[in-house]
């Protein structure tokens, strides 16, 4: 591929980009004889428009993507907002269900449990491997809220990926999707004739740690600078192992941490708005979770950052979170306890069971209420209008994917709190007029953190992804709304600035990697803030088109 050198200015110097050139078009007489790239893209955007269904648009895309990828990406980037809801969250819920049925053509790597003695050999097959750079990798077994969807998982790697590529500039070359097929216990896919996968239950967990301990060392002797995202593993196993490899391979789970990270931020945002209507502190707030899963685990894990922050210790921080799972309120004098639920089981109650979530609010008196349940309008008006009634401006987060499994809906979020609502959501929601002001829903998707968090990890070469760099690229994204954005009381920042977004969180990651002393890239540590920024830059892939 040729190299183009493009000059540009940077502290008064100019200085020199380098660039791929794009690719030659095609001889004369292939082709229209008027076919203009500006006018096909014009083309490409009606077409997809056309379609009457998002599953429709989702298959158009993934056409488009294998077949004019630049065309795709250049799309994308101008249509942020109209595409990931597409390319991702909502639309791959559906698009992962029935993966099965709309397969068309070979898209990243499966490597089943019969793979097993000869994983390595198998990795060797992508036909990228020096290139490879990053991996979602899932297991299929509990897609967004939608349950055990074995290899028709393999829709969430790829929509992952393609937001890496959109969102942070990664190569579409360095990117790996792979799923792993050990099976699935859902009866309906190992009845269907057109099912991809491996017709057999999920093998054991001895079995499966035999299996991940061969494929994460396989993976780092075929692809030594690979970083590797776990996505959408089932919740027991998703912290054991980020656990047991996360001080071996440079890796994260995105369900724990990048979905901690990308709360954090916008609880952030939120409790200085809730605290100013009140008057009181920061370190008052109260949160509840509604939901104990690997997600709500993970995001309350993170939260403790709020309150640390703040200048609490550890255990005080701690006391100021409680959870809620499908038998009530978690505390220790229940019972026997899932391990991951133990450290935030409260030891301060030893009443009865308090189930209603009427109750529990009644008693804790939280100031923010979160949803990680994937109990659909579980944060009914009952709910919404107590959280009103105890709070000035009640943070509402409605985190679970896709739409039809959100604890509750914007609409009724504002209706019930009479506008007060301070409110968050993992799929997007439409804006609501109320009392003549316009209020924007803050959108509490990953896709804010990850791409930028990878791109960091990436070109720190960290051996490792710390707590410390999560935290930063969640601060990081905490601090990039604009004056414009703050005055509309905005969570987060508008999606389409998310390259610029990425970038300013990939700076943050770096420096926290080199803080933690676990960048290989150390060159960089030399370079200013405005020198890093500019490498980071420098560094995102661009459609030529």
């Amino acid at each position: 591929m040729t190299i183009v050198l493009t000059p540009y200015w940077q502290d008064g110097v100019q200085k020199l980009k380098s660039s791929p050139r794009p690719p030659p078009k095609p001889a004369h007489g292939l082709t229209p004889p008027v076919l203009d790239d500006d006018v096909h893209v014009t083309r490409c955007l009606a077409q997809l428009r056309s379609k009457t269904s998002g599953l429709e648009k989702y298959i158009y895309l993934s056409m488009l993507k294998h077949e004019n990828e630049e065309m795709f990406y250049k799309l994308c980037l101008e249509n942020m907002a109209e595409f990931t809801p597409i390319i991702y969250t909502p639309t791959v819920g559906e698009a992962c269900q029935k993966w099965s049925h709309i397969y068309r053509r070979p898209e990243g790597m499966y490597i089943s449990i019969k793979d097993k003695g000869k994983i390595m050999s198998v990795l060797k097959n992508w036909p990228k491997v020096n290139d490879a750079r990053i991996s979602v990798v899932t297991d299929g077994s509990r897609i967004l809220g939608l349950g055990d969807l074995g290899v028709n998982g393999m829709g969430i790697s790829i929509g992952k990926l393609s937001l890496y590529i959109a969102g942070a500039g990664i190569r579409p070359s360095s990117t790996i999707p792979i799923c792993l097929d050990l099976g699935t216990n859902t009866h309906k896919y190992l009845d269907d004739p057109l099912y991809l996968g491996a017709r057999h239950n999920r093998v054991p967990e001895k079995e499966m740690t035999e299996f991940m301990d061969e494929f994460m060392h396989a993976m780092s002797v075929v692809y030594p600078k690979l970083l590797i995202q776990f996505e959408d593993f089932s919740t027991d196993n998703a912290f054991r192992y980020l656990e047991r490899y996360r001080n071996q391979y440079p890796l994260f789970n995105d369900d724990i941490q990048g979905t901690g990270a990308v709360v954090l931020s916008g609880f952030l945002n939120a409790a200085k708005l809730s605290s100013a209507a009140s008057g009181q502190p920061l370190t008052s707030h109260r949160i509840l979770f509604f939901g104990a899963g690997s997600a709500g685990v993970g995001v309350a894990m993170q939260l403790m950052s709020f309150f640390t922050l703040q200048g609490l210790s550890e255990k005080e921080a701690r006391e100021r979170i409680w959870l809620v799972d499908s038998q009530g309120l978690v505390f220790d004098a229940r019972g026997k306890l899932a391990e991951h639920k133990k450290y935030f089981s409260r030891k301060d109650y030893s009443g009865p069971q308090i189930t209603d979530l009427l109750d529990i609010i009644s008693y804790v008196k939280p100031t923010a209420l979160l949803g990680l349940s994937t109990t659909p309008n579980a944060f009914g008006p009952s709910v919404l209008q107590t959280m009103a009634a105890l709070n000035p401006r009640p943070i509402i987060f409605s985190l679970s994917n896709p739409v039809h499994l959100s604890e509750c809906s914007f609409t009724d979020a504002v209706q019930h709190t009479n506008g007060t609502v301070l409110f968050a959501s993992g799929s997007p929601f439409p804006e609501q007029r109320h009392l003549g002001k316009m209020l924007y829903p803050g959108q509490g998707n990953n896709m804010y953190i990850f791409p930028g968090l990878g791109l960091g990890a990436i070109l720190a070469r960290a051996k490792q992804v710390t707590d410390s760099m999560v935290e930063a690229s969640s601060l990081g994204l905490a601090d990039a709304l604009t004056a414009d954005e703050r005055k509309d009381d905005l969570l987060y920042p508008r999606i389409e600035r998310i390259r610029e977004i990425s970038a300013f969180i990939a700076k943050e990651v770096i420096r926290a990697a080199q803080k933690a002393n676990v960048d290989r890239s150390t060159d960089l540590r030399a370079m200013s803030d405005s020198e890093l920024l500019a490498f980071v830059n420098s560094k995102m892939w661009n459609p030529t088109l």
